[in-house]
């Protein structure tokens, strides 16, 4: 398959790099002065695309390669690629779901243990030798605390399953009710959020969630409440969490994404109650492997023409 020239469309991992390149004729997008050069070198010879979160398969991308069968994301999340002009030309799509549930869903717990037991705070006491002046103030419990779930998919309910090992209550939101759990739905978001002390955004971003987590969502979670976002950073109102955050509408965030990643609200930096982490959910040695390959072996089935292991169109 060395003949076959792949899109590498920004860094990811070295393995993955080094995987696509013992295979493949691997160009690498960011190698290039401007996009002018890239298409005058390769734009009738590339077959497939890996994209991640920050750079997928957008319109402009996917027209100009007229040679272009296959999109495998090296990432469970489709919103950096466009679905609709895939499906119109005939563009297989893959992602990497299942193997980073369980990494994600971590991160999750740790914001929300971090949040409410204040653990970054705690630490930033202790250095600074503060200690020895005073004790630390009292924190609110984490156990049983009611966790609300925007999106019961994979992760979500891995979530799920995690909250309620600490005694948590678990209600949920989504499109429609899941059957096959026991969980209390709530049919609109703010009344989910209303009943809730930690809201948790899991959900996929589409065109119809995007800022699914707006100024009225906000208040209705309330200044006692936490929010946590694992999802993506346009899931959420930015703006308008800011604001809450700043004059005490909210009681506190973890957020591991971003609207304009890699920049953050400068207002954020400085507040007690908010734990920031750089989109990291998935970034450990063992799913960053298994995420390269199983693009790896999408990319494999479809040039050898067998089934995709994780098609998505």
């Amino acid at each position: 398959m060395d003949s076959i020239t792949v899109l590498m469309t920004s860094p990811m991992s070295d393995y993955l790099e080094t995987q696509l390149k013992d295979r493949f004729n691997l160009v690498k997008l960011w190698t290039y002065s401007s996009k002018t050069d890239f298409f005058k070198h390769n734009s009738h010879s590339i077959r497939a695309i890996v994209g991640n979160t920050k750079i997928g398969a957008d319109a402009e991308l996917i027209d100009s390669l007229p040679e272009l069968e296959i999109v495998s994301s090296y990432s469970v999340g489709l919103d950096k690629i466009d679905l609709r002009k895939c499906q119109e030309k005939g563009i297989r799509v893959t992602n990497t779901p299942d193997v980073l549930t369980d990494d994600v869903a971590d991160v999750a717990m740790g914001l929300m243990l971090a949040v409410a037991r204040r653990v970054c705070e705690c630490d930033r006491f202790v250095r600074r030798g503060l200690w020895p002046k005073g004790d630390f103030r009292l924190t609110n419990k984490f156990s049983g605390m009611q966790v609300g779930i925007v999106g019961l998919g994979r992760i979500g309910s891995a979530i799920a399953k995690r909250a309620e090992a600490f005694g948590c209550p678990i209600s949920y939101y989504s499109r429609s009710e899941k059957p096959e759990t026991n969980y209390k739905y709530f049919s609109n978001i703010i009344d989910l959020a209303v009943n809730c002390q930690i809201l948790v955004v899991a959900c996929a971003l589409t065109e119809e969630t995007h800022h699914i987590v707006n100024r009225e969502v906000i208040d209705a979670l309330g200044p006692e409440g936490i929010l946590i976002n694992i999802g993506r950073g346009s899931l959420i109102d930015e703006p308008e969490l800011v604001s809450a955050l700043l004059q005490g509408r909210l009681g506190g965030a973890g957020l591991d994404v971003f609207e304009n990643e890699p920049e953050v609200p400068e207002q954020l930096f400085g507040l007690e109650n908010v734990v920031l982490m750089p989109h990291v959910g998935s970034d450990t040695v063992e799913t960053t492997d298994a995420m390269a390959d199983l693009v790896i072996k999408n990319l494999e089935a479809h040039f050898l023409k067998k089934p995709l292991l994780t098609p998505v169109v």
